[in-house]
């Protein structure tokens, strides 16, 4: 019996949810007695793994993979988790992480939980607290399935260093057809992705125009933080859909989210809810988002942004 996890990399190096999948799955297998395979597939580096816990890492190493497909993954976790004879499985809850969990239900006959939020409040029987209705609630589901599958929402646990001595193993699994083929993948580059970003500065229609940007950009360098939008924004076509969070865009479940210019739709609200401390600066005291922020600034962004701006560049130089 084990605990199996899939960390997830992108262009051979860990995410955070990775780290954080593994961190979660180790004290999983402290409850149930058991030890910890963290399945990695194409990482240059699986060591790092071994300090959050990971005893045992199976390692694929195949050039096919290099581009995300959610039933050749799923095959895959599904095979380990078969060798290894797991009895949890712990995916995290990125994009790719929800497009596949449900294949490896199947696979597995397994229950499966998605955005879990905590640690199982017991094993016998096995219950997990989780997020519903966009964040608003929370319930406690048991799954009753001799495979149990884990989505661990993003954020919710945290990266817990555990050292310990752990063992690599190459694995070469069987790959499913899955009918699909990539053609080309064109990705970002040098941004904080809104995925792996622990701050996040957002822009909404209150910035007046695409030329306005800067200062959200600005802000963002300061911060060492991803840029997001509205869905009004990038529906205008003043950023990329790339960067447009809510219930119909990316999910956010940073440290910190500073909207800026947002009224707060219900729709941005539920993609952004798991963030921990919400800021928000608007000229209009009656803006939703009031009501759900942390701290709120009832002012003109072109305003306040700018005095933001030389502060924290103010604060780093004092404290470089």
């Amino acid at each position: 019996m084990s605990v199996l996890v899939l960390a997830e990399t992108s262009e051979g190096k860990f995410k955070k949810v990775a780290l954080e999948a593994t961190s979660y799955g180790k004290k999983v297998a402290e409850q149930l007695g058991t030890n910890l395979v963290v399945l990695s597939i194409n990482a240059e580096d699986n060591s790092v793994l071994y300090n959050y816990g990971a005893e045992k890492v199976l390692s694929v190493k195949n050039d096919a993979l290099n581009n995300f497909n959610a039933k050749i993954y799923a095959g895959i976790v599904s095979e380990a988790a078969k060798k290894e004879n797991a009895e949890v499985v712990i995916v995290d809850s990125s994009s790719n992480g929800v497009y596949l969990a449900p294949i490896v239900a199947v696979n597995l006959e397994a229950g499966y939980a998605s955005n879990v939020v905590a640690l199982p409040e017991s094993t016998s029987p096995f219950v997990v607290k989780r997020k519903a209705f966009s964040n608003k609630a929370f319930n406690h589901t048991e799954i009753s399935t001799s495979v149990k599958l884990i989505g661990l929402a993003k954020n919710s646990f945290g990266v817990v260093e555990n050292n310990v001595s752990g063992t690599e193993e190459d694995f070469v699994p069987s790959l499913v057809d899955s009918g699909i083929s990539t053609e080309s993948v064109e990705k970002s580059t040098g941004k904080v992705t809104i995925a792996d970003a622990d701050i996040v500065v957002s822009g909404g229609r209150g910035l007046k125009g695409p030329e306005n940007w800067g200062m959200i950009e600005d802000l963002a360098d300061v911060l060492g933080a991803a840029t997001a939008c509205s869905k009004p924004v990038s529906d205008l076509g003043w950023r990329s859909h790339e960067e447009h969070v809510g219930q119909t865009g990316k999910q956010v479940a940073s440290n910190l989210y500073i909207a800026i210019g947002i009224s707060g739709a219900i729709q941005h609200l539920a993609g952004i809810n798991a963030s921990k401390v919400k800021v928000v600066i608007n000229t209009d005291p009656e803006a939703p988002f009031f009501k759900a922020a942390d701290y709120g600034i009832v002012g003109d962004a072109f305003e306040v942004v700018p005095k933001l701006i030389e502060k924290l560049k103010e604060f780093k130089a004092n404290n470089a």
